[in-house]
């Protein structure tokens, strides 16, 4: 019981911190950028990405953080954050507009950042410890 209230409460905490990341991102890059583009829903996932990164080797492997805390943490809080069916029906939107270039410039970035992103939390954390 205390897992499962552990990731409601992370869940909850990450999806509101997702509305509000994406609507500040989103309105920061399309005004410094100038144009349309799904920047929110990639910052989070990117963002999140970083942050599950550092949190896996820094929680999970480096420490023991107890499986409370990492439920809520990793399912939970990033859970929460991070959204793949935006950027899916973002995508399939762009597609579906005939936006392919724009589509498919969003598809390799949302990989290649987010893996990437979680790349650099991990060893920015293993190059600490």
């Amino acid at each position: 019981m205390k897992v499962a209230l552990a990731i409601a409460l992370g869940g909850a905490l990450g999806s509101v911190a997702r509305y509000y990341v994406i609507g500040a991102a989103g309105r920061w890059l399309e005004t410094l950028i100038g144009t349309s583009f799904p920047y929110g829903t990639l910052t989070v996932n990117v963002v999140g990405s970083f942050i599950l990164g550092a949190l896996v080797q820094g929680l999970a492997v480096s420490f023991d953080a107890g499986v409370v805390v990492q439920r809520f943490l990793f399912v939970g809080l990033l859970g929460g954050f991070t959204t793949f069916s935006a950027f899916s029906a973002d995508s399939i939107a762009m597609l579906e507009r005939g936006e392919i270039v724009r589509a498919l410039l969003y598809i390799v970035l949302s990989v290649v950042l987010s893996v990437g992103g979680f790349y650099c939390g991990l060893r920015l954390i293993r190059g600490v410890f």
